[in-house]
């Protein structure tokens, strides 16, 4: 999401005090889809999902205490990349990174993509989707003199950092 200079946008609303409760996808969600995109070129096709740790960190930076995340691995099969590309679609899944290509991809540059995509194909003949799920929880802070008069406390995107290396 592209969002305008000096915008925040909201990651997480509790009632001061509360307990908030999430789920979101991991970095090693789609891994496979990404992996075959990166092999044709290097535009973004997959969303870089951001990783736990820095879900927590951003859970403590915004005072949410006890914060608990854990991780989940799933895999999802299909007969062909074309069933997991209909499903992608079916579920609303739609690159909205501001960097991919602004043009239609031809038919050549997708053939190397599927390609690349059967290279991940099992030994029982599917194709395989990998989804990290991150589970989390932590309590609201009490309300405090900078926060807000309804009641909520907010992580903005914003406080949110990836780790690098």
């Amino acid at each position: 999401m592209v969002q305008p200079a000096g915008t925040q946008y909201a990651l997480a609303l509790a009632k001061h005090g509360g307990l908030l409760l999430f789920t979101t996808f991991g970095p090693d969600t789609l891994k496979e889809l990404r992996a075959a995109w990166r092999a044709v070129d290097n535009d973004p096709h997959v969303h870089a999902f951001i990783d736990m740790h820095d879900l927590g960190d951003a859970l403590v930076r915004a005072r949410f205490a006890d914060p608990v995340m854990d991780v989940e691995s799933l895999t999802l099969t299909y007969a062909d990349v074309s069933g997991l590309l209909r499903e992608l679609k079916a579920i609303g899944a739609h690159n909205a990174a501001a960097a991919r290509s602004a043009t239609l991809t031809g038919k050549a540059h997708f053939a190397r993509f599927v390609q690349a995509y059967e290279t991940f194909r099992r030994a029982d003949d599917r194709i395989p989707a990998s989804y990290e799920a991150v589970y989390g929880h932590a309590w609201a802070p009490q309300a405090g003199p900078a926060d807000s008069t309804d009641g909520t406390a907010v992580i903005s995107l914003s406080q949110l950092r990836r780790r690098r290396g």
